[in-house]
């Protein structure tokens, strides 16, 4: 957007491309003085109608948007008690219509997932919008010659070829810590995400960037003062209303099924819910300590589901390449590589699919809280200036034992006694250790950053939890970093790559103010995640399926990367992006790989986070070159 002046179409066009796959069904544009809008669509409701960029009804609004809105027909309904004749029998002209009549007030109306731009012609305005809790992704940036560019992937705006690809050393090493690029932030400096639950707002009279608004916020109180009988029973009556709501749609529509508990609720509430059979996917693996087949099988027949499974082919040193391009910056969750295998094989079956995404961070399924709640006791217990020095003294002496059972890898354990609440819990959510990552990094790009420290996101959200409940600040950073930046991020890519559309029915905002103001013990009870949600579905999946032991894409990756064949190290050997960036202390790296090989220590996570930032350094150099 830049007033009165004109568009390079070129680039708009360039930029659509680079988001075919996201929507291979179709492409539009609306272009005047000073706003080009671009889009792709993936045709899920109203095949015929709703090609985007939508035009209003008065011709003011133009509509570009990403996602579905699940109550449009309740929208639609609104709409026609206004006397509005509507053209279409699409979400998106119901969307159109109703922010042309109440602007930024239609946002508590809407149900869905979503990330829009809306071109109000009158009054030049042009509003950015994003779902509650970060489902859909939207990214933006300003141009040296100061037009706003705003697309849905990384790599969309990039190839717009008018913005630097300047890193961030500050996003590098948050990437080093999390796996991940936490919003609002992106890998790239000028570029960011725009937060979820917020709105960004141009007017012909804005000069400078306006903050991001946030228009919804999840609390966490405990409010709800209700018993567990009674809590299960509601969350069976929300969770079925959820599931409901998202499976209309137009096209052919399934559900990812791995056997947990999260998927295995979806499916069973789906089934309770259709006169068809449900389509089902679900990927398996070759080493039966990491394959679920089982027992989605068991739930499979249980519900007479059409099931489809795949045996997940990992070649890992040619996936790698791969996952690097389709996430636009560095991401380095493992689980990417089955997740995008899982997305490939389902979109043989259908267009839309339910995940059961959500579930760990609105019921406490993580293995994690209830390690960071014990270590909170011991540190409630002590002064801090008795237990800082005993505990950090413990953690030198103590061996690293990165490979024994989690009971005896005690030095990570008494790292974070000796720490702040905060800066435990950053410890309990990163993927490297912190000492691990300084010492990879060089010197002197630490010395560049010295004032910018990874932990402080997770001590701003805690303090902004504004709860004296360590579950409950646990689950807040987590509501606010790991999911959006991390879990909905890696479906997002990985389904869009392969133009399906995954939708997360837990993930329905009404459940999650609802999970919001449950009382603590209702999710968490010992080292039982979950609680409340497996209580709810007593009756519909079997006790063997919802107590058993928490498993999830765990991959083998330290025997990966010790391997004699097929080694994703290999792409560190043969590549010279890390050695030459000058980001890291390329004698201590190679150190660490022939630790790692040797079996001295378990070093995979802070290789493999490495191998694709190498991954990533590599796409960009390719793209630079084309």
């Amino acid at each position: 957007m830049k007033a009165q002046r004109q568009i390079d179409r070129d680039a708009l066009t360039r930029m659509t491309d680079a988001l075919a796959h996201r929507g291979p069904d179709g492409e539009g544009f609306f272009i005047e003085d000073g706003i080009g809008l671009g889009h792709r669509r993936l045709a899920i409701i109203d095949l015929a109608g709703g090609q985007q960029p939508f035009v209003s009804h008065s011709g003011d609004t133009v509509l570009c948007f990403n996602g579905e809105i699940y109550n449009y027909a309740a929208l639609r309904k609104t709409l026609a008690q206004r006397s509005m004749a509507l053209r279409t029998q699409s979400d998106t002209e119901a969307l159109t219509e109703m922010w042309e009549a109440d602007q930024a007030a239609a946002l508590p109306d809407l149900l869905g997932m979503f990330a829009f731009a809306v071109w109000q012609k009158n009054a030049r305005t042009l509003t950015l919008a994003r779902d509650r809790l970060g489902e859909k992704p939207l990214y933006y940036a300003t141009s040296a010659d100061g037009f706003l560019l705003f697309a849905s992937e990384l790599p969309a705006l990039m190839a717009s070829g008018l913005l630097p690809a300047d890193l961030s050393r500050e996003a590098i090493a948050d990437y080093f810590a999390y796996g991940y690029v936490p919003d609002p932030h992106t890998i790239y400096n000028g570029i960011h995400k725009l937060p979820p639950a917020s709105t960004l707002v141009l007017t012909a009279a804005t000069q400078d960037l306006p903050a991001p608004q946030r228009y919804w916020q999840v609390r966490l109180d405990q409010a709800h003062h209700i018993s567990l009988a009674s809590a299960s029973e509601e969350l069976t009556e929300l969770l079925d209303r959820s599931v409901h709501s998202q499976m209309v749609s137009d096209v052919p529509l399934g559900a990812f099924l791995s056997g947990g508990v999260d998927s295995s609720g979806i499916v069973a509430a789906m089934a309770l819910q259709s006169d068809q059979p449900v389509k089902t996917t679900t990927i398996g693996f070759a080493e039966e300590t990491h394959d679920e087949r089982v027992y989605a099988q068991q739930i499979s027949s249980i519900y007479n589901t059409h099931h489809t499974e795949k045996v997940a082919d990992l070649d890992v040193a040619a996936l790698v390449p791969r996952i690097a391009s389709v996430y636009g910056e560095p991401f380095a969750d493992t689980s990417a590589l089955p997740m995008y295998l899982v997305c490939q094989k389902t979109r043989e079956q259908v267009t839309v699919a339910l995940s059961g995404d959500g579930g760990d961070e609105l019921f406490a399924g993580y293995r994690r809280y209830p390690f960071f709640l014990k270590e909170e006791r011991v540190r409630r217990l002590m002064p801090h200036a008795l237990r800082q020095p005993l505990f950090s003294t413990l953690a030198r002496i103590y061996p690293a034992l990165d490979d024994a059972p989690r009971p005896l890898r005690l030095k990570s354990g008494f790292r974070s006694l000796s720490e702040t609440t905060a800066e435990s819990y950053f410890r309990a959510v990163t993927i490297n250790r912190p000492e691990d990552v300084h010492s990879m990094l060089n010197p002197d790009f630490m010395h560049t950053i010295s004032t910018h420290h990874p932990a402080q996101r997770v001590a701003r959200l805690m303090d902004e939890a504004d709860t004296d409940d360590p579950l409950l600040a646990a689950q807040y950073v987590d509501l606010h970093t790991w999911l959006p930046g991390r879990m909905l991020t890696k479906v997002d890519r990985a389904s869009m790559a392969h133009s399906l559309e995954v939708r997360p029915p837990i993930l329905d905002h009404r459940l999650v103010e609802w999970a919001g103001r449950l009382p603590a013990a209702h999710k968490l009870q010992g080292h039982e995640g979950k609680v409340v949600l497996k209580r709810a579905l007593e009756k519909r999946i079997p006790q063997d399926i919802l107590y058993r032991p928490k498993q999830g894409f765990g991959l083998p990756v330290a025997a990966w990367l010790r391997a004699e064949k097929n080694n994703p190290l290999h792409l560190l050997s043969t590549s010279e992006h890390w050695r030459t960036s000058g980001f890291f202390d390329n004698a201590r790296v190679e150190a660490m790989i022939q630790q790692h090989k040797s079996g001295q220590r378990n070093l995979s996570q802070e290789l493999w986070s490495l191998i694709m930032f190498e991954a990533f350094l590599s796409v960009q150099a390719n793209v630079k070159s084309d």
